[in-house]
């Protein structure tokens, strides 16, 4: 299951860095509100995803879209998350991944287990990219074709955040 979730997040980051780049081509994408408040949410998502299944050493402080100064620096907070998700990942084992966490957002709280929760947080990222991508094309850009298979079918290249 390791592998699986390894090749999930690996596409999941380099179709996060395609989008990125494809936004950034396209000046009026980065300004408007939609794909930034989207943008700010796929991240702190990832991050909280992060941080419910890594050791909870300290409170979730979940951030706003007006936390970062500029588009540059919510990009920087994306790639740390990816760099923070793949060093906690490199840590698991089949074990873990089984140990069953508590969503604590749920009311009632909800308790699955750490690979569920780590597959939650990369279609939830899925499903946003896809509404950037549909608010690219309404702006007059081109949207990445950011589909799994794309990526296998050009050899699972690794993300390009430049």
């Amino acid at each position: 299951m390791l592998s699986y979730l390894d090749e999930l997040y690996a596409h999941q980051e380099w179709a996060d860095a395609e989008h990125w780049r494809a936004l950034e081509a396209h000046a009026p994408a980065l300004a408007d509100r939609a794909i930034r408040a989207r943008l700010h949410h796929i991240h702190a998502v990832q991050s909280a995803y992060l941080w419910m299944v890594g050791p909870r050493t300290s409170p979730f402080v979940m951030t706003k879209v007006e936390d970062y100064a500029s588009m540059a620096d919510l990009k920087a907070f994306a790639r740390k998350v990816h760099v923070d998700s793949a060093a906690m990942r490199g840590a698991m084992d089949e074990a873990r991944l089984a140990e069953m966490i508590e969503v604590p957002w749920f009311r009632p709280p909800l308790k699955i287990s750490v690979r569920h929760a780590l597959m939650q947080a990369a279609m939830h990222s899925h499903y946003h990219r896809g509404q950037n991508a549909t608010r690219l094309r309404e702006l007059g850009g081109v949207p990445p074709g950011t589909d799994f298979i794309v990526w296998v079918r050009e050899g699972q290249p690794a993300a390009r955040w430049v």
